[in-house]
């Protein structure tokens, strides 16, 4: 039976930029390498909120993107 082993976990900003022509929100992000394999969701979310937090910008969503080995 195939296991999946967490490799590497990382987190991603996602900011509200402004506006364009059309009056749509541009989104820009940012990615956080090396998260900490055992944080929960909480902790993650805790995370971003203080990042979030220091940005001019209004953070409008986190990620978090875990890379497995398949053996």
């Amino acid at each position: 039976m195939a296991m999946a082993m967490l490799k590497d976990s990382n987190m991603r900003l996602v900011f509200e930029a402004g506006l364009d022509e059309k009056g749509e929100p541009i989104f820009k992000g940012k990615t956080y390498r090396y998260v900490t394999k055992e944080a929960t969701a909480d902790q993650v979310q805790q995370a971003a909120l203080a990042l979030g937090g220091l940005s001019a910008n209004l953070l409008s969503s986190v990620e978090r993107n875990d890379s497995f080995d398949i053996i």
